[in-house]
């Protein structure tokens, strides 16, 4: 674990790298906190990256940790366990969510975190598994996922162009390339085989009115070629709002996938255009 300062151009923020936060199947998962400099306690996002299920790493948040964090909002981006063939991680992902937001409770005093305002943030399969962990923690099949002691209720889940309904993206996958369908890595079975896991791995399948005390802010692209927008994030969208949740969107005009790691501060970006979107959404709902 290190700890660096970066100087932005108003604040300093706090880096503690490679932080592990929990050790599973004999895998140490290790985590970079970023937090806004001052005694806090301050309101923290557990932030998940994209990949398909099967790569990416944590550093995507590299642009996103100090901006929050020049806002007031620790951002802890977290390594969970990738899928490969014959290899599933599902639930085992979720579980690593959990764990992690267990770790930011437990870990709040040490950090000048508060416990009590913490919030998942994913991006793509990030946006899966953190909406899983936000709205399907109390299932049987995530079970044992953080610790007894510190109970992983969230206050906020912050989707972009994300995974909702795992069948309709397998479908996708299967038109596009069938061979290398992702969620049949991730999830160790096709739908034909055990259509529960799929219903168990969709975020969709948890929007009902007993998680409706959570906040949603969902965003994504018109123009998006790999993971559909109709069939996800809308369908999503309008699951919650039936089950009388709190939900904001952004929806960025000819954006595409891929554009959440992109700097914040370029002009014209995608992720310049939804930042001050998504301060105002934390500010009411973290």
């Amino acid at each position: 674990m290190t700890s660096l300062s970066q100087t932005g151009e108003k604040d300093e923020i706090d880096l503690r790298a490679g932080l592990t936060y929990a050790t599973h199947d004999g895998v140490a998962l290790l985590g970079d906190l970023y937090l806004p400099k001052g005694a806090g306690p301050f309101p923290v996002l557990v932030a998940l990256h994209g990949g398909g299920w099967v790569q990416g790493a944590r550093n995507a948040f590299q642009h996103w940790g100090p901006h929050l964090a020049r806002h007031g909002y620790g951002l802890f981006a977290i390594s969970y366990r990738l899928a490969k063939t014959g290899q599933k991680t599902f639930p085992h992902a979720v579980k690593d969510a959990l764990a992690a937001i267990a770790f930011v409770r437990a870990s709040a005093r040490e950090y000048r975190l508060d416990g009590e305002r913490v919030g998942l943030l994913g991006a793509s399969a990030g946006a899966n598994i953190a909406a899983l962990a936000a709205l399907g923690r109390e299932a049987a099949i995530f079970a044992g996922g953080g610790a007894p002691e510190m109970p992983a209720p969230v206050k906020v889940l912050v989707g972009v162009y994300g995974v909702y309904d795992v069948l309709a993206m397998w479908q996708r996958y299967q038109e596009a390339s069938p061979r290398e369908n992702n969620i049949e890595k991730f999830i160790g079975a096709a739908p034909m085989e055990n259509r529960q896991l799929y219903f168990d791995a969709s975020p969709i399948s948890y929007a009902s009115i007993a998680n409706n005390k959570i906040g949603v802010f969902l965003a994504c692209g018109t123009e998006d070629d790999l993971v559909d927008r109709r069939t996800q994030t809308d369908a999503f969208l309008l699951a919650l709002k039936q089950a009388g949740f709190f939900v904001r969107t952004c929806i960025l005009a000819g954006a595409g996938h891929y554009w959440m790691n992109d700097p914040i501060d370029e002009p014209t970006s995608y992720p310049g255009f939804m930042a001050p979107r998504l301060l105002r959404f934390l500010a009411e709902k973290l």
